[in-house]
């Protein structure tokens, strides 16, 4: 069996008052690198190496940073978070900004060969 991951873009999250607060630029506003719906079809075989490559640029580095554990474990096939979602092959996690978080759904596709 082979496996994919997915990645889509679910929820992107703007705190202005923390902005307001504490960035060099106040008004820096939401994420400008992804968009809700947004979808990423990752693959790992001997054609191709998403997950070495970061999809070549198409991710933001931090927030790789925080989902590739996960999509890592979609990739080899693995429980991404049994027991805790409803479906071990899923997981909700989100970047680590904390003025304007990005929250993303990871799942693992199964396909037969």
């Amino acid at each position: 069996m082979q496996h994919k991951c997915k990645i889509t873009v679910v929820r992107k999250e703007c705190y202005e008052d923390l902005q307001e607060q504490y960035l060099k630029d106040p008004k820096s506003g939401p994420c400008e690198m992804f968009e809700v719906g947004q979808e990423f079809i990752l693959e790992r075989n001997d054609e191709r190496d998403d997950f070495w490559h970061m999809l070549n640029g198409k991710f933001c580095s931090e927030a790789w940073d925080c989902v590739s554990r996960y999509v890592y474990t979609a990739l080899q096939g693995g429980s991404i978070m049994k027991g805790w979602t409803n479906d071990e092959k899923m997981m909700i996690a989100c970047c680590n900004d904390g003025t304007r978080p990005v929250i993303f759904k990871i799942e693992r596709i199964d396909e037969e060969e």
